[in-house]
């Protein structure tokens, strides 16, 4: 018989403000998170449809806390997920130094794929780090959002909505991205 005190792997979709998100957890940490969608069917499908998410709903507590976090985030407010544990198995060594370089962005702060690919120790590789980022299976904890093309354009995003979402992220966040808003029309006197 299994219980839910051995049960360590599972599932859960969260409604949130923003819409419905998904996480998928393993008992090393979380493997999957998906960002908004209008519907939880939607999320469902998404989730499920990667191999290894259990089916399981028994929720450990640092993923009751980690959707209460989710939820706050969605609602504007400043979270820190870098303390999230994070299950990567099976991602390759570049991609590893890419995500840790990129978690240790914090709320509001945004840095571009070359800068990133330098800090992480693979300098010249931008255009491969964002090709890691776009393979990142947790988006917002591993805050792939925050990383912006050269010139402070707002790049590509691979979630849902693709750059309007990473642009809507950011924006939460306080950081406006591209051109500045067009100057007040005078009345002319």
């Amino acid at each position: 018989m299994v219980t839910t005190a051995s049960i360590t792997a599972g599932h859960a979709v969260l409604e949130t403000v923003i819409g419905f998100m998904g996480i998928a957890w393993s008992e090393k940490g979380l493997t999957r998170l998906c960002l908004p969608e209008r519907s939880r069917e939607a999320v469902e499908r998404r989730l499920l449809r990667h191999g290894g998410v259990s089916s399981a709903t028994a929720q450990p507590p640092w993923v009751v806390e980690l959707i209460a976090a989710i939820k706050a985030y969605a609602a504007g407010e400043d979270i820190d997920f870098s303390a999230v544990p994070v299950d990567l198995d099976g991602v390759d060594d570049f991609r590893l130094a890419i995500y840790d370089a990129a978690r240790k962005l914090s709320f509001g702060e945004t840095t571009t794929y070359g800068e990133l690919a330098k800090t992480a120790g693979h300098a010249g590789l931008a255009r491969e780090t964002g090709a890691a980022l776009g393979a990142n299976p947790v988006p917002l904890v591993i805050p792939c959002h925050r990383i912006l093309a050269a010139g402070g354009k707002i790049g590509g995003f691979s979630a849902p909505g693709g750059s309007i979402t990473k642009e809507k992220m950011l924006a939460m966040e306080g950081v406006r991205v591209g051109p500045p808003p067009p100057a007040q029309v005078s009345f002319g006197f």
